[in-house]
């Protein structure tokens, strides 16, 4: 990630989320309970959204710039918060660790989705709420191919984001638990709430 993306991208993103995406990030972010691993956080902007029915959060980022300008949004938060420089794809966290599980417009950038999910499972409780904020290809299918042929450059110019991954179905194919899916944006963006139910020994 190039020193310029971290600025570059709160720059650009500025006007969404003082609108539409403040509340998306507020609403999603109220189901979050107990012991909470975010995922990708940024520069934070997550972090004032939690409520008292978190006990601690524990806030992870592959980018020692981002992390850095998320601390005044730690002062700014109502419960306790820990930042820690991690990578999605090696969670470095015991199994059955979190009772929730944060990741908002991540999943367009991260190397390898399907591992992420893994480790997303693998640290997650039995019954955990997985909570998702994605931008995704689109069900149209004339934006769809547009999406997939900006994607080569967007990938370049935007640090690794892909326009046009079908994150739902990475996650629909990881036998979680979908509790609801909301749309935005003639479904550019999407919010995920589902549930971690692993299978029992023996079952089928």
């Amino acid at each position: 990630m190039g020193k310029w993306f971290p600025i570059a991208y709160d720059f650009f993103m500025k006007p969404l989320e003082k609108h539409r995406f403040k509340d998306i990030r507020s609403n999603l972010l109220a189901k979050a309970k107990g012991r909470v691993l975010e995922i990708g956080s940024g520069s934070g902007i997550n972090l004032p959204h939690y409520q008292h029915s978190v006990e601690h959060v524990v806030a992870i980022d592959p980018n020692e710039q981002m992390l850095q300008r998320s601390v005044e949004a730690v002062r700014q938060g109502k419960v306790k918060i820990q930042l820690l420089n991690a990578e999605a794809e090696k969670l470095p966290f015991a199994d059955n660790t979190f009772d929730t599980v944060v990741a908002t417009l991540v999943f367009c950038t991260v190397a390898d989705p399907e591992k992420v999910i893994l480790e997303i499972k693998r640290v997650s409780k039995p019954g955990a709420r997985i909570l998702l904020f994605e931008h995704v290809k689109v069900s149209n299918p004339f934006w769809a191919k547009v999406q997939d042929r900006l994607t080569p450059i967007w990938k370049r110019v935007c640090d690794g984001c892909h326009l046009n991954r079908n994150t739902l179905g990475y996650f629909k194919q990881a036998g979680l638990s979908m509790q609801e899916v909301k749309k935005y944006y003639k479904g550019t963006f999407i919010t995920v709430d589902c549930l971690y139910q692993p299978e029992r020994k023996g079952q089928t």
